[in-house]
């Protein structure tokens, strides 16, 4: 089948609504006026209807992705619903029974949708577990999760989970997620004008990168497939200055401190290619090139449509996204 390969599509599954406990939810409702809304814990969304929508209509997103072009499309957890913070008992539970509902949907949609598995980080071990269970037995195709859950990225607790991710074979994709949902608000700010969609989602994902790159994690595990969203946020705009961090800082680990190693180790990971303007996206295919990068559209998202699609590099972006995500031949 012909047409682009996207890894960047979230999904609302109906069955996992509820399943964070009546607290949490998550839970979807209407207003006397018939205004939908979202909520999470305490956090409301007003006005986005999930339920009518391709976030929740698999068909509608079906003929969505028809015209558009896009051939598969890889589903991944709402970043809303994370839930990275919440008791770990009830984000285990609510982890399996969403993910067991992607599996569904995958299995019924599978030429055309893969899945990725939400998992409970504020538990390492459990998230092991459930990144195993949804691997070999729903049939999902890596670990999908957010920037910050209590747990650095270059913590050694975090390396059984790498180790895991390697023995698998799977991939894992890192996307921001709003704070103050279920965890600590980082910065009341960003609240205003949601700036958090994007000034706090560019910061989070320059901080992931350089925490992951200067912890020493893809120098540990090179095996690891890791896969960062909106082509890293602000972290091409700061990679020449990064690498004079490496090589010139006396807080920085030895090891990265010879000319050549920054780079090195930054282009072991991966980027989505949703990069909103044509003049941002040409900069960010400067300091990324091509071998990494993979299309992400934020399909159906408030921002989707605003990145460019460089049909020119749709091959490429087909061959490394079949790579990244262990796609069978006939997929590619």
């Amino acid at each position: 089948m012909s047409g682009f390969i996207d890894v960047h599509g979230h999904v609302v599954l109906d069955e996992s609504m509820g399943a964070a406990g009546s607290a949490c939810g998550p839970e979807l409702g209407k207003h006397p006026d018939g205004t939908p809304w979202f909520r999470v814990g305490d956090w409301r969304l007003d006005g986005v209807p999930y339920k009518e929508s391709l976030f929740m209509q698999a068909e509608m997103r079906l003929e969505a992705m028809n015209t558009a072009g896009i051939s598969l499309q890889a589903l991944s957890p709402n970043p809303l619903t994370y839930l990275h913070w919440i008791d770990q008992t009830d984000a285990i539970n609510y982890c399996r029974t969403h993910n067991e509902a992607m599996g569904l949907l995958v299995q019924a949609h599978k030429n055309r949708f893969i899945g990725f598995a939400s998992l409970p980080m504020q538990n390492i071990e459990a998230s092991i577990v459930e990144l195993e269970y949804s691997v070999k037995e729903l049939g999902l195709i890596g670990g999908y999760i957010g920037t910050d859950f209590g747990t650095d990225f270059d913590d050694p607790r975090m390396d059984p989970f790498y180790a895991a991710c390697c023995e698998l074979n799977v991939p894992l994709f890192i996307h921001p997620a709003p704070s103050g949902l279920d965890g600590p608000l980082r910065d009341p700010r960003m609240r205003k004008y949601d700036l958090d969609l994007v000034i706090e989602f560019s910061y989070e994902e320059l901080v992931a990168t350089s925490i992951i790159i200067f912890g020493g994690v893809t120098r540990r595990f090179p095996d690891l497939d890791i896969c960062i969203s909106h082509g890293g946020g602000s972290t091409m705009l700061h990679r020449s200055k990064l690498r004079l961090l490496a090589e010139r800082r006396p807080a920085a680990p030895e090891w990265i401190r010879e000319p050549g190693i920054f780079d090195a180790e930054l282009d072991k990971l991966w980027f989505d290619c949703h990069v909103s303007g044509e003049k941002e996206f040409e900069f960010a295919l400067s300091q990324i090139g091509t071998n990494r990068l993979v299309l992400g559209t934020n399909f159906g998202g408030w921002d989707s449509g605003s990145a460019h699609y460089p049909v020119e590099i749709v091959e490429v972006l087909n061959r490394n996204a079949a790579k990244l995500l262990r796609l069978e031949p006939h997929q590619n």
